[in-house]
């Protein structure tokens, strides 16, 4: 029976870059890398730029919030900063919760619409 062969230590280095150069192409096809070679690096909320090292601050965001619609033009994105990003998908966590149709709202539906709807009643008995 004949021993295994193992890969030599230059076989396995070969294979390593040759796998780190495929992740850094395949990198370079992503939507990211796209946007930032479409758009300006600055922040579409607040105005900041970005360059070197803080670029990976600035982040892709998908418009429809749908990240599989990805068009080639960038129809569908805008660079924003870290903390836009994240203010803006606050802002939309809360727009779903008060959408009419929204479960939450059906299960808040005792407690409520309108917390002043009785004030003035309330107020109309103090005079």
């Amino acid at each position: 029976m004949a021993p295994t062969k193992t890969p030599s230590d230059s076989d396995r280095l070969r294979q390593i870059v040759a796998e780190a150069r495929q992740h850094r192409k395949s990198q370079e096809n992503t939507y990211r890398e796209r946007a930032l070679k479409l758009f300006p690096k600055i922040c579409a909320r607040c105005g900041r730029e970005f360059e070197g090292k803080r670029l990976k601050e600035l982040t892709v965001h998908h418009k429809d919030h749908n990240h599989d619609h990805n068009p080639p033009d960038g129809s569908n994105w805008e660079l924003l900063c870290l903390y836009c990003h994240d203010n803006e998908h606050s802002r939309q966590e809360v727009a779903d919760a008060y959408a009419p149709d929204s479960p939450d709202r059906e299960s808040r539906a005792g407690l409520g619409d309108n917390p002043f709807a009785a004030l003035g009643a309330l107020l109309k008995g103090k005079e």
